[in-house]
């Protein structure tokens, strides 16, 4: 979930504290995704700079909270209209670790991928336990469900590396990028001749 979607939303309900953002933050994703309060500042100056949202007079105990501004409206009920681009997904560490695997010399692949596989297992387990709670609510359910559904296809992509592994394919390894060539001056018997008074031919007297 973007932080910065994440704070205009609970800012539709008021004006708040950078520390109840991060609260409220939280409280939605059931502590899944932990912010630091200098991650909800950082962001509320960029929306503030942006125009999306405003501070506030400052309360009795000096916390300065921040309000939206009819433009943050505009844009974060443009954000929850339009569907998430396929293309805008993280760069995804897991998979590069396994292609990394598979290509390197001196690396074993599968150890590699059941010890993935172990700990996936043992995370798909612990959020299974905490999807078992009656007391969670709607908001926190939702995040750990499509959580369980991200380690369930995690596991199964596993097994398929595996797979390709006994099929026998073979990456292609890494190898160290050439190093750039120095430029060298051009040696002077090298050098094209440029046409001048001195090179055109001369006539040979009778």
């Amino acid at each position: 979930m973007s932080i910065r979607y994440g704070l205009l939303s609970l800012l539709r309900a008021g004006p708040m504290y950078g520390y109840q953002l991060r609260a409220g933050f939280e409280g939605v994703t059931g502590g899944m995704w932990p912010l630091n309060i200098g991650q909800v500042y950082s962001t509320l100056g960029r929306l503030a700079r942006d125009g999306l949202v405003a501070a506030q007079a400052a309360g009795p105990n000096g916390q300065q909270p921040f309000a939206l501004t009819e433009a943050g409206r505009r844009e974060v009920e443009d954000w929850f209209l339009h569907p998430q681009p396929a293309s805008e997904r993280p760069r995804d560490g897991l998979s590069i670790k396994i292609a990394l695997a598979m290509s390197t010399p001196g690396i074993d692949a599968r150890a590699v991928i059941q010890r993935q596989r172990t700990a996936t297992m043992r995370d798909l387990q612990e959020h299974t336990r905490l999807l078992a709670h009656d007391d969670a609510d709607l908001a926190w359910r939702v995040v750990l469900e499509r959580l369980l559904a991200e380690l369930d296809a995690q596991l199964r992509w596993l097994d398929r590396c595996d797979e390709l592994l006994d099929a026998g394919l073979v990456a292609r390894p890494v190898a160290r990028p050439a190093e750039p060539e120095s430029e060298m001056p051009e040696p002077a018997s090298q050098r094209p001749r440029t046409a001048g008074p001195e090179s055109e031919p001369r006539e040979v007297p009778r």
